[in-house]
């Protein structure tokens, strides 16, 4: 069995790196466990290479949390401003015990004026979410794409694709 650390106890974050896993290697078993630790970015990163920097952070420290596994896995959410727009998006890092890196990125949707304004005053996005649309907690839910698509598309299933985006390098590593 394949041991995966997760670089956040979110539960959607933990259920879609096991989708990802188990979608593009239905031949192994995996075992997940989800660590907490920082990402050195904002809480609310605010644009793509601030993300990303804030997967890659998040991969090095669960490594360091967690140092005996066969993979680490980095998501982080954030904002990113176009023209008058903004957009929210997710980077997914993977990094291997063999020192092999895969990266992936979600779809960018951009997000409602009322929304928006809020995380423009500095809320974080799941928070934002909560006020706007009265939940609770939202992020580690559905999130926003979840309640925008009203769960044609939910959060896990968002990041699961990235997911198995970030894997292709671990798929096909004689091309990588």
């Amino acid at each position: 069995m394949k041991k995966i650390i997760v670089a956040s106890k979110n539960p959607v974050k933990i259920k879609a790196t096991l989708e990802g896993f188990q979608q593009m290697f239905p031949d192994q078993n995996f075992e997940v466990e989800g660590v907490s630790v920082v990402s050195n970015v904002a809480d609310q990163p605010r644009s793509d290479r601030e993300t990303f920097r804030g997967a890659v952070n998040r991969v090095n420290n669960a490594k360091a949390h967690s140092p005996y596994a066969d993979y680490w896995v980095g998501m982080e959410g954030g904002v990113d401003e176009h023209d008058e727009h903004l957009g929210t998006f997710a980077w997914i890092v993977v990094h291997s015990k063999e020192q092999r890196w895969g990266k992936g990125k979600t779809g960018t949707f951009f997000l409602p004026t009322p929304v928006a304004s809020l995380v423009r005053q500095g809320k974080e996005l799941g928070d934002a979410d909560d006020i706007i649309f009265g939940g609770t907690n939202s992020k580690q839910k559905n999130g926003a794409i979840g309640m925008l698509t009203d769960n044609l598309i939910d959060c896990a299933h968002f990041y699961t694709l990235a997911t198995i985006c970030a894997l292709i390098p671990f798929k096909k590593p004689h091309l990588y």
